[in-house]
């Protein structure tokens, strides 16, 4: 590989990581806004429609471009560089005619679908959205394509052009309409999911504009292995080995959409059947969702977390050492336990002022406190599909988060009837904790440590209980100061929330070292500022071990 190859190789996984950082802290964030420019029903109406177009996204596009990466690769190792090119062409047939056929079914089956959703009114953004399906498609042969020379930075830019401009719609459309008073709420939530298509066209164009230095890119790969005639399979082969490839990972990829699809289908219709008109189960479906980007904040620690476990896992497998793969998986899921337990608890324990703070008022507080304990199981649930997928079950994760997917909607019919969108949040809590469950039982299977319920659970608790403790007599402390002292509500609860995060986060690791929970052994594999940790927790005598 040439140097100008091997230096945007690494430039594009570094830009690549910050696009997919970027990614989520957006697909998070925005949400709050949004909620707070058109309401719970606006907020109900984005959340109820986009898990629909996220699920046949991923069914018209998820693993082409790692399954048309593979085969670019493949013709350019042996210096085919017309070959690769036909990858491509074929790969954009294929993928503009699925994106074309599922963009013919939602569009047309809109209406059909949004009655089964419970509410017509939802048909106008289930249209809007479809558009986005004729062009990221597309999008995904040409990242494969790239992708295939090592040539990581058009997916990398292209992938922030479209988060960015993306919200922008988001929020500009959805404020624009709001402020019409012949539009309102369901045109809002419309102009909104248009994003998915906005933001698509200007990726797309990005992707265009790095033609031309990847065609420098196939010269000099290229030009490092003697160049070959190039070996045309017939077009149907072609297409059956990018299929071959790419369908595993877009059935794997089904799972995390299918969650917010039961929500979609479940919860306003149960709430519909026990006697809410559809307007009231619209606004209480949104409220339902404020919890939402809390949790997904919450998780990208595990994400990151996941994703360097994978690699690191892997090396150890391939080395045949089982004391590093323990060690390594042991130490990784402690972490995620000791993230994981806190933030539950602490946005249970300050599930009301977060929520004023963020969406102007306490609707849903408890929902949103029950939601809460999600975090701890979906950070634990991320974290072991990694050592999994490190240890070669690659399909196992999916399959244990399916069964609870499967529990959730069970669940979700049971207990909304009972109590209403409380239940939807509870059956979420025991979805993910099933899939947990399940994988640390496939981990106790396959790599065969046991769990050491003092270390592992025990010392946590503790840890965790001092904190709750000190964060709740902070709240209580804080309101009772300024309640009196400030008129606005929501700056009280801003402040309180924030002190009180501060604080809790100092408590935390205070109690963290005290209990034991975390050892100078875990200090000292910590890159960097391993030993500077130990000298400043030494001095404060709060290190054990």
């Amino acid at each position: 590989m040439g140097t100008q190859v091997k230096r945007s190789f690494i430039k594009g996984a570094a830009i690549l990581g910050i696009a997919a950082l970027l990614s989520k802290v957006l697909g998070a964030v925005y949400r709050i806004p949004y909620q707070n420019i058109t309401g719970d029903i606006g907020l109900g109406v984005y959340s109820k429609v986009y898990p629909i177009y996220s699920m046949l996204l991923i069914l018209a596009t998820a693993g082409f471009p790692i399954a048309i990466s593979k085969l670019v690769s493949e013709h350019l190792a042996v210096g085919d560089k017309k070959g690769a090119k036909r990858i491509l062409k074929i790969s954009i047939y294929v993928l503009t005619a699925t994106g074309t056929l599922f963009f013919l079914a939602l569009f047309f089956g809109a209406n059909r679908l949004a009655v089964w959703m419970g509410n017509q009114e939802l048909s106008l953004a289930i249209k809007s959205v479809s558009f986005a399906l004729l062009i990221v498609p597309a999008m995904a042969a040409f990242r494969g394509y790239y992708q295939g020379h090592q040539f990581m930075t058009p997916t990398a830019y292209s992938q922030i052009v479209e988060q960015i401009v993306r919200v922008a719609t988001i929020l500009v459309l959805s404020y624009w309409f709001m402020t019409q008073p012949q539009y309102g709420v369901y045109y809002a939530g419309a102009g909104a999911v248009f994003g998915a298509f906005t933001g698509a066209v200007f990726s797309f164009i990005v992707l265009i504009l790095f033609w031309r230095k990847a065609s420098v890119f196939t010269d000099e790969i290229a030009a490092e292995v003697p160049v070959v005639e190039s070996q045309e399979l017939p077009t149907i082969d072609v297409i059956k080995r990018i299929l071959y490839y790419a369908l595993p990972i877009a059935l794997g990829s089904l799972i995390i959409p299918l969650l917010g699809v039961v929500d979609s289908f479940t919860v306003s219709n149960m709430l519909q059947y026990t006697g809410f008109s559809v307007i009231d189960s619209e606004y209480w479906f949104g409220v339902y969702t404020r919890g939402q980007p809390l949790v997904m904040f919450a998780s990208f620690f595990a994400i990151s977390l996941s994703l360097a476990l994978v690699p690191s896992i892997s090396e150890a497998q391939v080395k045949n050492d089982q004391q590093l793969i323990i060690s390594r998986s042991e130490l990784a899921l402690r972490l995620s336990l000791n993230i994981g337990l806190p933030a539950s608890v602490g946005l249970a324990v300050l599930a009301e002022p977060i929520n004023i703070m963020l969406y102007e008022n306490s609707a849903g507080t408890n929902t949103l406190t029950a939601l809460a304990f999600t975090t701890v199981f979906a950070i634990i649930e991320i974290t072991s599909s990694g050592i999994l997928q490190g240890i070669g079950q690659v399909t196992l994760p999916a399959k244990n988060l399916f069964i609870g997917i499967l529990v959730k909607l069970l669940l979700n019919l049971l207990l909304i009837t009972q109590f209403g969108i409380i239940g939807a949040a509870i059956a979420t809590v025991f979805g993910y904790g099933l899939a947990a469950l399940l994988n640390m039982i496939a981990i106790n299977k396959y790599i065969g440590f046991k769990i050491g319920v003092v270390n592992f659970f025990l010392k946590p608790t503790i840890a965790v209980s001092i904190m709750a403790l000190v964060v709740w007599i902070s709240k209580l402390t804080l309101l009772t100061i300024l309640l009196p002292m400030i008129s606005s509500e929501r700056l009280v609860m801003a402040i309180v929330a924030l002190l009180s995060v501060g604080i809790g986060i100092i408590a935390l690791a205070v109690s963290l070292f005290i209990s034991g929970a975390i050892t100078k052994e875990d200090l000292s594999n910590i890159p960097r500022f391993g030993d500077k940790l130990i000298r400043i927790t030494k001095k404060l005598r709060i290190l054990k071990g």
